[in-house]
């Protein structure tokens, strides 16, 4: 079967072009202001992606047309499939109908942290032996894809709770069925589709409703948003995870050094050894050992598991060293995540500079709707470097005007690039923050301090 996937180099749309591509159809597609790493992986796979959204690309037409929730009415190759009467699915539906059937779906849901505890879950099956597939809303580098059809009825996904595409407004994560879900978190995002915070909470509750009795779902414990969605009616077992001490999966402290955590369970006290620094972490780790003993992986096997856990790409990765500064590249973009990432690298850096460099790109940060978490979220930085492009219509500056000079306001890309290399100097640490490529400046920032651009 001929599959063409519009938006393909989205994280989620990138993903099940492998997954479609390993279930042997032929897969092509669209889209256009790529950018790492999804385009990589895409070539790397020998799938080609073509440029814009043109009718001609859909010449001969295909067997199906799978629409990415990025696309609206309007888009010349959406026209062109509703005119021709070409067959057209969202991503979800595609996905829950041709290879979620008949499989135990493991879903990681929540507004933060779902990429790398589904990265965790998923190593940590692979790891016990039982060849999971996965689709993941990044690349873990124990994998070097963000997804793979897999090897057995075991399926992890990153459920995200976005709409499902301009003709099906419902959560994407409704689609998916899972028998073992986590619900790590949930804040107010997505200002653009959710009204707010109750909004959210009304998907996520709907994705309670499907998870069936003999499943189960792990829930932060220490949060009252997700407590008060439970409340509204559960029909599943919960286990809970944080660090109160009525959870079930209790944080009992980080270690001194970043190198992990420890934790109680059954009236048991153990370590994990973490590559990654922080709580949220922690966290993440804690909800993908107990969602993985629910399909009979023992507790040891997954702790050493994770002990040699890679991370995954653009979760606070280094992504080199030049003039004696790390640059690290992070996906955050929610002040929540940025104040939690900050907090992760301070961990990890001590004493050392760290230099915030922010993009703030999705539409909930276009909207302005979290300016005034703004500077508080940024306050684990010693420097902060902001881009204010045109098309915000609010002012950064006055939303980090209680930083002070801690704190640089750039219209373009290369005058923030200027800003950051005059304040660097050996020793610094600089965090790239943003959901999208960011002008390329991670790799313009290195080879400035390559050759000797720092001041």
């Amino acid at each position: 079967m001929h599959i063409h996937i519009l938006g393909i180099c989205g994280t989620f749309m990138g993903s099940l072009a492998l997954i479609a591509r390993q279930a042997g159809h032929h897969v092509t597609g669209s889209d256009q202001a790529v950018y790492p790493p999804m385009s990589d992986m895409l070539a790397a796979q020998g799938i080609g992606v073509l440029d814009g959204y043109l009718p001609e690309h859909l010449e001969p037409a295909p067997d199906c047309v799978v629409i990415g929730n990025a696309l609206s009415r309007g888009n010349p190759a959406v026209e062109y499939v509703l005119d021709r009467g070409i067959d057209y699915r969202s991503g979800p539906q595609w996905l829950a109908e041709s290879v979620l059937r008949d499989k135990w779906v493991l879903a990681v849901s929540g507004t933060h942290g779902k990429t790398t505890t589904t990265s965790m879950l998923a190593w940590i099956l692979e790891y016990a032996g039982l060849q999971p597939g996965f689709l993941i809303g990044g690349v873990p580098l124990n994998f070097g894809l963000s997804a793979r059809l897999g090897g057995s009825d075991f399926f992890v996904i990153e459920a995200d709770e976005y709409d499902s595409a301009f003709f099906d407004k419902r959560s994407k994560f409704l689609h998916f069925r899972p028998r073992t879900l986590v619900v790590n978190n949930i804040e107010y995002d997505h200002a653009d589709i959710f009204p707010d915070l109750a909004a959210i909470q009304r998907q996520f509750h709907h994705l309670v409703r499907t998870v069936p009795g003999s499943g189960l779902i792990i829930a932060n414990g220490d949060q009252s948003t997700v407590a008060d969605t439970l409340a509204q009616g559960c029909w599943t077992p919960v286990e809970r995870f944080g660090e109160g001490a009525d959870n079930d999966w209790r944080i009992a402290g980080l270690d001194p050094d970043g190198g992990g955590f420890a934790f109680s369970h059954g009236g048991r006290q153990q370590r994990a050894a973490l590559t990654l620094p922080g709580l949220h972490n922690a966290h993440n780790a804690l909800a993908a050992i107990a969602a993985a003993r629910h399909v009979g992986v023992p507790v040891e096997t997954a702790l050493a598991a994770l002990a040699e856990f890679k991370g995954v790409k653009r979760r606070l990765e280094l992504r080199g060293e030049a003039g004696g500064v790390r640059v690290y590249d992070d996906f955050a973009h929610h002040p929540t995540a940025v104040e939690l990432t900050l907090a992760a690298l301070r961990r990890q850096v001590g004493s050392g500079r760290i230099l915030a460099v922010l993009e703030p790109r999705s539409n909930t940060m276009k909207l302005g709707v979290h300016r005034q978490a703004l500077a508080q979220s940024l306050q684990g930085a010693d420097l902060c470097f902001l881009l204010q492009p045109a098309e915000i219509r609010w002012s950064l500056r006055d939303a980090v005007a209680p930083l002070g000079e801690r704190a640089q306001v750039a219209g373009r890309v290369d005058e923030l690039l200027e800003q950051v290399l005059a304040a660097s100097r050996p020793g610094d640490s600089i965090l790239v923050m943003s959901n999208g490529g960011f002008g390329g400046i991670h790799g313009k920032l290195l080879a400035a301090l390559d050759a000797g651009g720092n001041g």
